[in-house]
């Protein structure tokens, strides 16, 4: 991400106008509902959060963090705060690294949307996929361990867990691609774009054959985790709004996009000299996922990146939409409306690619 970027999305700033709340409900409902609990609580904002507004709790021993809807009218199945608490409810059982969820409250009358709390989780969220910050002797180390995670997810039994009906089963892109153009067509206020109009048709004429079924965390990028203070290791997985049942190599390309993607619209890797970084190549992470998942290639990979492409600048689109209404929760909000229709460019590019 760029440097402008991540200025605005690092840290925490003043509950921004029209973000507020009542700080002694929540602290109220917080002294019932969160095990060792105890005030005095003050709310920051966080900078970062596109679609949920997210807040950080402090308290004299420690901090949480709150995700809630957004303020305001909003799109029928959208900010569904309460699957995001439950997926991670259903992930620390099998002891996948999120962050623990404390309680979820659906209750407009505490603090006007539905909201839960969380721990805060402590260590490194890495901006810019080339991991200035990382000695380069251990970058690779880095890499390895999302690509691990990443197939780590892929293999829970989420019946096990609880997330048998977290989504459903099967027919996974017909599905995601009807979602994601009919939320795109539904949108007025953001306008249309010639290659959206163009990826909507093209997408639902090419979905590759044969279908699986994993939990999907569906934003699986660098800066959507928490790394351990010092060591190449995940401690949290962050922002799982997207999450459903779906094909993990829908979730696979789109973490691996991040190869094609120019590193001022989100954490990317294009352009740069992954040789003198010493970063995997985007083979070298594909045939990694591949060893770890028992696979031989993945045949019709330039089709699950088109998708991705498409499905990104669908949600900027949306974003363009909320920053139109006045609904935008993120302070970069208006950049990433900026950066849709580059955006659709690129995914229509992405998939005259394909063979």
């Amino acid at each position: 991400m760029s440097g402008a970027s991540a200025e605005n999305n690092v840290g925490t700033t003043p509950v921004r106008d029209g973000y507020g709340f009542d700080g002694a409900a929540l602290a109220d409902w917080m002294q019932t509902h969160v095990e060792g609990f105890a005030g005095p609580l003050s709310v920051e904002q966080f900078k970062g959060g596109q679609s949920n507004p997210t807040y950080k709790l402090v308290t004299p021993s420690r901090s949480y963090v709150l995700r809630r809807k957004p303020p305001g009218d909003l799109l029928k199945g959208a900010h569904a705060v309460d699957r995001e608490a439950r997926v991670q409810m259903g992930l620390a059982r099998a002891g996948f690294p999120v962050a623990r969820v404390h309680a979820l409250c659906t209750d407009d009358a505490v603090i006007g949307t539905w909201f839960y709390v969380m721990d805060m989780v402590d260590g490194r969220v890495f901006w810019d996929a080339t991991l200035p910050e990382i000695d380069r002797a251990q970058r690779p180390a880095y890499f390895d361990a999302m690509n691990a995670t990443l197939a780590a997810l892929h293999q829970v039994d989420y019946q096990a867990v609880g997330l048998g009906d977290y989504g459903r089963a099967g027919n996974y892109f017909a599905r995601q691609v009807g979602r994601w153009s009919q939320q795109y067509l539904a949108d007025t206020a953001a306008g249309r774009d010639p290659n959206m109009d163009a990826l909507v048709d093209w997408l639902a004429a090419h979905i590759p054959a044969g279908d699986e079924t994993t939990i999907v965390h569906g934003d699986f990028r660098i800066d959507n985790m928490i790394f351990h203070p010092t060591e190449p290791r995940i401690v949290a997985v962050l922002d799982w709004e997207l999450s459903t049942l779906g094909h993990p190599l829908a979730d696979f390309a789109y973490n691996a996009m991040m190869y094609r993607m120019p590193p001022d619209i989100v954490a990317g890797l294009a352009g740069a000299d992954l040789a003198a970084l010493n970063i995997p190549t985007e083979a070298d992470h594909i045939a990694a996922y591949c060893r770890r998942t028992g696979r031989d290639g993945i045949p019709g990979y330039g089709f699950y990146l088109a998708f991705n492409f498409f499905r990104m600048a669908a949600i900027f689109h949306g974003i363009k939409g909320r920053v139109i209404r006045g609904t935008a929760a993120s302070a970069s909000a208006r950049e990433r409306a900026q950066n849709f229709p580059r955006l659709a460019r690129i995914a229509w590019e992405t998939a005259q690619c394909v063979v």
